[in-house]
């Protein structure tokens, strides 16, 4: 992607030079008429994300022109029709990158959507292919040219991992937690983890509540909880309707040397019977139960449902990580532990103890991380709890007070310092 980056500098904007990216399609798919089924574009201060679903895989090309800055991507062998016309109302004042967007039919084969631009963009485009409920994807993701990195790292790590330079770039040994006591030496650092966002909405409820809102409101209420003490420091994976690759979750944890990290979830399962919360710790040894395997197959799929181009496990086959890691999975479990038992009092228990799988975004080797499935959004009762602000707080809560009881042992917090 340092090509493209180049290709969509200033110069390049202000020359309206271009660049095409083809995408190679069977001739059968290519005859076949595609009939673009929808378009959604999701805005976000780290980058805006630009979605076209259509019936069969789509052929395209891209190029910049000046005067103003705009993005123009054709799609071939595809036909106006009213989801297509109706981009520009989906455009968001506060989008950060896109002014305005229209669209046109180029040529009797050819559709065009152009995209007034409000700063220069490094334009990432990439397909996927039908997975869960959607079809054929192009996906075009658009990136600041200029993004500051000081306060948050993500801009920096998701510019790196499209580049295919995250791993490169993390240090090669685990670095654990900064110098000193935590909670005494320098703040207690926790990373919250509100699962899902963006294209991938997670979970849906019988009522279409959507997992990935319901997460991202809880971690707001534990982040506040836990910025009101004066030894601890909350950081997220995202604090807006985004999708972050696992990976970058992952590495964001490492960035910020986190003593935690703490994903946070809401259960669906093929019955509605299903109820209760649940937390989750690695296991490197394979599931400790079906429900877990089952469920972390499904989270761990959140690449493949939000889209990403890239795929790969930094540690998969680094047996040098298998005593760090060894050692951190045993005091998730009992992080997960304590944070079992505050759950209990606002909920009941799905399993009265931490489970494990091989949960893809609790895999940093050095930080104790769990995953809390606060309810199941599939059980309708569940459901209209975790829409409630009381619940929400309330599971919140119990986190925070899990965090602290981890902490309360003064050998726990020599043993992480």
């Amino acid at each position: 992607m340092s090509d493209s980056h180049s290709l969509f500098s200033r110069r390049n904007l202000l020359k309206g030079a271009g660049a095409m990216w083809l995408l190679s399609v069977s001739p059968l798919s290519f005859a076949a008429a595609s009939h673009v089924i929808a378009i959604r574009v999701w805005p976000a201060s780290s980058y805006t994300r630009v979605t076209v679903e259509s019936s069969h895989q789509l052929k395209y090309k891209q190029f910049a022109l000046s005067n103003p800055s705009r993005l123009v991507l054709d799609i071939e062998g595809v036909q106006l029709n009213s989801v297509l016309k109706g981009l520009g109302n989906l455009i968001n004042a506060n989008d950060p990158y896109i002014r305005s967007a229209r669209v046109g039919q180029f040529d009797p084969h050819t559709v065009r959507l152009v995209f007034e631009l409000k700063q220069n963009v490094t334009p990432h485009l990439f397909a996927l292919a039908p997975v869960a409920e959607f079809k054929e994807r192009l996906v075009m993701d658009l990136y600041p040219v200029n993004a500051s990195s000081e306060q948050d790292p993500l801009l920096a790590l998701l510019e790196d991992y499209n580049n295919g330079d995250l791993d490169k770039k993390m240090p090669a040994q685990p670095q654990g937690p900064q110098p000193g006591k935590a909670g005494r030496d320098r703040p207690i650092v926790i990373m919250i983890d509100p699962g899902h966002g963006g294209e991938d909405p997670g979970a849906i409820g019988k009522y279409k509540t959507r997992e990935k809102d319901v997460v991202l409101k809880i971690a707001r209420r534990l982040r506040s909880l836990i910025d009101k003490q004066a030894n601890m420091k909350a950081y997220m994976t995202r604090n807006e309707d985004v999708f972050i690759p696992l990976k970058v979750r992952v590495a964001k944890a490492q960035k910020q040397r986190a003593d935690l990290f703490v994903s946070i979830h809401a259960d669906a399962f093929t019955s509605r019977e299903a109820r209760g919360s649940s937390v989750f710790a690695l296991s490197t040894k394979g599931a400790t139960s079906t429900a877990a395997k089952y469920l972390a197959q499904t989270q761990n799929a959140a690449d493949l449902i939000g889209g990403v181009s890239k795929s790969g496990d930094r540690y998969l086959d680094h047996t040098m990580f298998d005593m760090v890691q060894s050692l951190t999975i045993t005091d998730s479990l009992k992080f997960g532990k304590e944070v079992l038992n505050k759950l209990e009092r606002v909920n009941r228990l799905h399993k009265n103890r931490v489970d494990q799988a091989g949960f893809a975004v609790l895999k940093a080797p050095e930080i104790p991380s769990i995953l809390v499935e606060t309810a199941f959004i599939s059980n309708v009762e569940e459901e209209r709890k975790l829409k409630t602000a009381r619940f929400q707080q309330e599971v919140a809560e119990s986190i925070f007070s899990g965090i602290q009881a981890y902490f309360a042992d003064s050998s726990k917090l020599a043993r992480r310092s």
